[in-house]
């Protein structure tokens, strides 16, 4: 058994410590949002924050979530959307959309650091995020749009 905060939530789940979060999320507790990309943490498209920072779910281990704080895709934009998602609709980002919910991910923890990033600091940020759309320029449109928002 182990408790953390699961957007906003405190809950108890009853799992093995070894089981990669992703499959706790999407297995037992319903949330679909985070991606299953690669299984071996490259791609990106896990991406959730823990602690306000992004980590891969693929990676993450249950055992290791003990009073910490997890927030997935279905919690970003607690209630409404966040800045980053509203900057993803007019940036028109989204081609497929499989890798978007670990990029928003990313971009909300980037933006929580550095509220006005710099187009390196972007590009280093999302240098292990794969987009096979290849959205890249988009993207940094979109970031560079929240962050005027004022997109924490």
């Amino acid at each position: 058994m182990v408790q953390f905060t699961l957007n906003g939530v405190r809950v108890t789940v009853d799992a093995d410590d070894d089981l990669p979060l992703l499959w706790l999320l999407r297995e037992q507790l319903g949330l679909t949002g985070t991606k299953y990309g690669c299984g071996v943490g490259v791609c990106g498209a896990c991406t959730l924050q823990v602690d306000g920072q992004p980590v891969r779910a693929c990676q993450t281990l249950t055992g290791t979530l003990a009073d910490r704080k997890v927030v997935t895709i279905e919690g970003l934009g607690d209630g409404g959307l966040h800045p980053c998602q509203r900057a993803w609709l007019a940036e028109d980002v989204a081609q497929c959309g499989y890798c978007q919910p670990g990029m928003l991910m990313e971009a909300a923890a980037l933006l929580a650091r550095d509220p006005d990033p710099s187009d390196g600091a972007i590009d280093a940020a999302f240098a292990e995020h794969v987009c096979r759309c290849g959205t890249y320029a988009r993207i940094r449109a979109a970031i560079h749009r929240a962050a005027a928002e004022g997109g924490r």
